[in-house]
């Protein structure tokens, strides 16, 4: 690392080989894969503490994939294998996992800004007064960053209490009544078996995206798992027919359900209901099929949109997803990225794919710096 001031600007420029921005699962990983090769790097996080954007999640999550399948590289998660983490374990795991290998990360930087470097190679990242610069970046700040509620949502009667889950932590935000939840996804049936065990008469709105033939808590669930991470990790990636299919209806909508299905929420006494909520008649949510609903609460699962505008560079294509291929900027050289959906394989945005992603970028980062390293070896060679 160097250190640079100018006359006209006294904060100092810190200057590195590779700047990491993010230390969620995918950060971490790429980290410890830079940190392996003996590389001058340094970790941008805005949250004060790693692990806090698991820590802001829903009180009672649970990952959905045990714990033999969540750890990184190099060190195993601290629990039995077949358990399945909570937020707050996964949270205090990748803090212990950056401790455990003294990794570089500066907590509490948001980065507002990336852009090209003045002259030459490289890139500029802005971070309130500070700013650095390196030959290559990794972004893994998190591609579902931006929560997402349809526009006419601020037509419901302010009465409603209205969350995105997102905002939701536990039933005790709930006003009493029935409540609404919007969409059928991963969140959504959490939070609906969570709102209706505490006595709120519950209904789910959307057909979802599939389902799982059993629950991941069951014992077929548990026995299923080797073939399942089999399937996710070679059958579903951007190489196979089945892959691209599923990665555009990924894009399209979400994930199949695999802890609470339909029948769960059907046992436990939750309505389901096909029709989306499209708008709001008379200050009540309005479905497709011209039904108005009385409700209390609304939860808005309606998932997250990728927010990339911090970076001042060509990056995205028509959708709004960064133009790669397994994580390598395809338009920008020396730029990656790490935990976009479906980046390579349907285990690209969960924790079991983060580690492999993590270090096919950072071959790819070494094989950059390597062949730009050749040109200068030489000319000192012909020097000397």
């Amino acid at each position: 690392m160097t250190l640079e001031t100018t006359a006209m600007n006294t904060n100092p420029t810190e200057r590195h080989d590779v700047i990491v921005i993010g230390a969620g699962q995918s950060g971490l990983a790429a980290a410890h894969h830079l940190a392996r090769r003996g590389v001058d790097f340094v970790v941008l996080e805005s949250n004060q503490r790693i692990g806090d954007q698991w820590r802001r999640r829903y009180e009672s999550l649970r990952l959905y994939s045990p714990a033999r399948y969540d750890a990184l590289p190099g060190l195993p998660f601290p629990l039995a294998p077949n358990a399945f983490p909570t937020g707050l374990q996964m949270a205090d795991y990748l803090e212990s996992y950056a401790d455990h290998f003294d990794l570089p990360v500066r907590t509490g930087t948001t980065v507002d800004a990336l852009r090209a470097a003045g002259a030459g190679d490289g890139f500029v990242a802005v971070a309130g007064d500070r700013t650095y610069e390196a030959a290559q970046v990794v972004v893994a700040g998190g591609f579902f960053t931006r929560p997402h509620v349809p526009e006419f949502a601020a037509e419901l009667d302010p009465e409603i209490r209205q969350l995105h889950a997102d905002d939701y932590r536990t039933p005790s935000q709930l006003a009493d009544g029935p409540v609404l939840v919007v969409g059928l996804s991963h969140s959504g049936s959490d939070l609906a078996m969570e709102a209706v065990t505490h006595g709120h008469p519950t209904t789910i709105s959307g057909t979802g995206h599939g389902q799982l033939p059993f629950s991941v808590d069951s014992r077929a669930g548990r026995l299923a798992w080797p073939v399942l991470r089999f399937v996710a990790w070679n059958v579903l990636t951007l190489k196979t027919p089945i892959g691209r299919k599923m990665a555009a209806k990924m894009r399209a909508g979400g994930p199949p359900l695999v802890r609470y299905r339909r029948g769960e929420l059907l046992k436990a006494g939750v309505n389901l209901i096909d029709a989306r909520v499209t708008g709001v008649r008379d200050g009540r949510p309005l479905l497709a099929d011209g039904r108005t609903l009385d409700v209390a609460n609304v939860i808005w699962c309606t998932g997250f949109r990728p927010d990339y505008r911090w970076i001042q560079l060509p990056i995205l294509d028509a959708d709004g997803f960064p133009e790669q291929a397994r994580g390598v900027a395809t338009s920008v050289p020396g730029l990656y990225f790490l935990g976009v959906l479906f980046q390579f394989s349907f285990t690209s945005m969960l924790i079991v794919g983060a580690g492999r992603d993590a270090a096919y970028v950072v071959e790819r980062i070494a094989a950059r710096a390597a062949a730009a390293a050749q040109p200068a070896q030489r000319v000192q060679a012909s020097v000397s």
